[in-house]
């Protein structure tokens, strides 16, 4: 029987092209999701052979997303989210994070994955303060003027901007610290930038060796996928106050005023970090 992609009850998603991975269908497999294909799966085998620990650092990234949502809901008192380069929609997605601490809460997802686009629209139906916008987030100018991107800075109300692993797919640094800039030029004061991020140290140690060769090993599938050093993924909060405990490893993240919660062991998570800021 051919692969074929299916949605909402079995229904043919239309553009998805399912011989090729997709970045968000390998990260949905490695979260214990089903909507994934035959390439997907066999990607991330290779992907296992050299760093097992992966699912691990999946579930890390989920939690440091889920962690942040909470915080900038509850103790910053956030009520406008935007989740860029969403993602297929897993449990404990941005919208039902926020709205459980903030029933007023309003979430715009964007993403450009074909298999994304059709699995979070249909998720999305019957929640009303919950858009979803399928747009290419390296285009700025077309995202911004999205009605629902537009719609959502338009009243002047601090913004929650959620980039979780999604600004390592730019291969070209200087394009990915423009488009970063122009998107906290869009946001009103008060608004808080929120990343995470693919990180090699450039030592020579087992982190630099681990991540040149899994690029080795993805980049015909993932041909712009680019691990940067901290002081680069630190220059995408350029003009925004870096809140603690800094851009650091997911291992080592935590809420202001916490703590971290994890016990990091050594391998992928050391190759990811995150940070949020705010915009004064």
């Amino acid at each position: 029987m051919t692969d074929q992609p299916r949605y909402d009850g079995g229904l043919v998603a239309p553009g998805i092209d399912t011989t090729r991975p997709s970045v968000a269908r390998v990260y949905d497999y490695a979260l214990g999701g089903k909507d994934n294909y035959e390439s997907d799966r066999e990607l991330y085998r290779q992907i296992m052979e050299i760093a097992p620990e992966t699912p691990v650092w999946a579930r890390a990234n989920r939690r440091w997303l889920s962690q942040v949502i909470t915080w900038l809901a509850d103790e910053a008192g956030v009520l406008h989210f935007i989740d860029a380069g969403s993602g297929l929609p897993t449990a404990e997605n941005t919208h039902q994070i926020a709205q459980k601490v903030s029933p007023d809460a309003s979430v715009v997802y964007i993403d450009n994955d074909p298999s994304v686009v059709a699995h979070g629209r249909a998720l999305l139906l019957d929640n009303d303060r919950t858009q979803f916008t399928a747009a290419d987030l390296t285009r700025p100018d077309e995202v911004l003027a999205d009605p629902a991107v537009a719609g959502l800075l338009a009243d002047g109300q601090p913004v929650a901007l959620v980039m979780a692993l999604m600004l390592h797919h730019i291969h070209d640094y200087e394009q990915t610290l423009a488009i970063a800039g122009q998107y906290v030029d869009a946001l009103p004061p008060g608004s808080y930038l929120a990343i995470t991020h693919a990180c090699n140290p450039g030592d020579g140690g087992p982190v630099d060796q681990l991540v040149t060769e899994l690029l080795a090993k993805v980049k015909d599938a993932f041909p712009t996928l680019a691990f940067r050093s901290v002081a680069q993924i630190s220059s995408l909060f350029h003009g925004l106050e870096i809140l603690e405990p800094g851009v650091v490893r997911l291992a080592d993240w935590h809420v202001p005023g916490g703590r971290v919660e994890d016990d990091p062991q050594p391998g992928i998570r050391d190759a990811i970090y995150g940070g949020v800021a705010r915009k004064s």
